[in-house]
């Protein structure tokens, strides 16, 4: 099955529609998948629910998609780094749905490995805990989560090979492994791209039989805060 494609709008098209859930990778802005999410403002898919732990910046990874009102709901963990996104939740203009981040990973986690609900701890005796099911194991009370999947999931990796296994690096490897496995179909943006039988198997972080398209990436890998001390300064 051809894997490789030229652009990113190549890449996903056929896969786009009013309404779709989608998985985005990334830690802030590390990790993100920068050109799908160019290539999904191009397009003009709106309704649409994101998946992922927080909302970009103002103007600048999913902030993009923000700004231009395609994002219905977020399903996140931190959105503290976007004004817009604040905006539109007070004003009542974007549904968020709050998870804990260790929750939030494993609610994912979970959806790529096929297990419908687990229980946790964490949460109870909050908002969080609302309207879901709540069970004591050894004495302790947990609440039901369950697993996340998607229509899609947008990942960025640092280097794939031509059959689609995956080599993350260093903090990038954050969310995108997990959600490659949850999509029903998974687009990746990579650094670079070698040849089948490159990577030593001990290596490969995701398997190629999650990954169904792949693209060679530019990256600004813009910094979210960026803070210096003046070279002599105490």
């Amino acid at each position: 099955m051809r894997k490789i494609y030229e652009t990113a709008e190549s890449a996903l098209d056929g896969l786009l529609f009013d309404g779709m859930t989608i998985m985005a990778g990334g830690f802030g802005l590390c990790g993100i998948p920068e050109n799908l999410i160019a290539a999904l403002h191009t397009a003009g898919t709106k309704e649409m629910t994101f998946i992922s732990n927080n909302c970009g910046v103002d103007g600048f990874g999913l902030g993009i998609l923000l700004d231009a009102k395609q994002i219905k709901k977020m399903i996140s963990s931190y959105v503290g780094e976007n004004k817009e996104f604040e905006r539109q939740y007070l004003e009542g203009e974007l549904e968020l749905e709050f998870n804990p981040q260790g929750t939030l990973a494993e609610r994912i986690r979970a959806g790529g490995a096929g297990i419908p609900g687990f229980y946790v701890k964490t949460g109870v005796g909050t908002l969080i805990a609302e309207g879901k099911e709540h069970k004591d194991f050894g004495g302790e009370t947990y609440i039901m989560e369950t697993g996340l999947t998607a229509d899609l999931s947008i990942v960025k990796a640092w280097k794939a090979d031509t059959e689609g296994n995956l080599i993350f690096r260093k903090t990038a490897r954050n969310f995108n492994p997990m959600m490659a496995t949850a999509g029903k179909t998974t687009v990746v943006e990579v650094e670079e791209i070698v040849e089948a039988g490159s990577f030593d198997p001990d290596h490969i972080h995701t398997p190629g039989i999650y990954v169904q398209r792949i693209i060679k990436g530019e990256f600004e890998k813009r910094i979210e805060q960026r803070t210096i001390t003046e070279r002599g300064a105490a």
